[in-house]
């Protein structure tokens, strides 16, 4: 298994100055709202809301908008207007293939914004299955490399419990698995003293592609012009 992601960057903006902590809390609150949306609002039942929860709180967000953020899902804060997820497609420079993860309160303004973004950052908007096929959506579980004494047992033992492949990255391990053995997988880290386990679900390329460095630093550009609007949660790359 291969392929890259960038993700629509919440944890290195936890030094930022106040208006991007906000920005950040902003986009937190609607993954729990969704989170609670379909699992309900019971953390102990609801183990993506508590995944969600979990990572809210080590960044330092508030209690009360985290509490709010979960009410607005379960539906006991009527206020508003219901939320939903909406994944876009399309290609960036070098042909890049591109996912990019929304949560929005209205479909329509949120996909001719991400158009816009893209049509002004060498990015083509794709049509529904356009680029979608490249990727597949897998468990993805992220563990500090200096936790891990032993990496060929260790790969072995995640092998055993489920693991569908495994590789080092940015001084992590990082492991994938089937979406339903995600949270399985996540016990038996933690059963075995891991802590700090990183979860969570991803779209990730089958296949990468090398691009040239003009055009990385095109789609890095393009990453950080997509991050700044509100409603974009993730972005995904098929680039090495």
């Amino acid at each position: 298994m291969s392929g890259h992601s960038k993700w629509a960057n919440i944890k290195n903006k936890k030094t930022a100055m106040d208006q991007k902590r906000a920005d950040v809390f902003g986009k937190l609150a609607k993954i729990i709202t969704v989170a609670a949306t379909h699992g309900g609002g019971d953390l102990g039942a609801n183990y993506t809301l508590r995944t969600e929860v979990e990572k809210a709180k080590e960044l330092n967000m508030p209690k009360d908008k985290i509490e709010a953020a979960i009410k607005k899902g379960t539906g006991e804060d009527k206020s508003g207007t219901q939320l939903e997820e909406l994944l876009m497609e399309a290609y960036g420079p070098g042909n890049s293939a591109l996912l990019i993860q929304t949560i929005t309160d209205n479909r329509n303004r949120t996909a001719s914004e991400v158009k816009q973004i893209l049509n002004k950052n060498n990015g083509k908007p794709v049509g529904e299955g356009g680029v979608r096929w490249m990727f597949q959506y897998v468990g993805v579980l992220k563990i500090p490399k200096d936790n891990v004494k032993n990496i060929e047992e260790f790969e072995l033992r995640a092998i055993d419990a489920g693991a569908q492949d495994m590789k080092e990255e940015e001084g992590c391990v990082i492991i994938y698995t089937n979406i339903n053995n995600l949270q399985a997988m996540q016990s038996i880290l933690e059963k075995e003293g891991f802590q700090n386990v990183d979860s969570g679900l991803e779209w990730v390329a089958k296949d990468e592609i090398e691009i040239s460095q003009g055009d990385q630093k095109k789609l890095e550009a393009l990453f950080e012009a997509l991050d700044e609007n509100d409603d974009v949660q993730a972005i995904y790359s098929n680039t090495k």
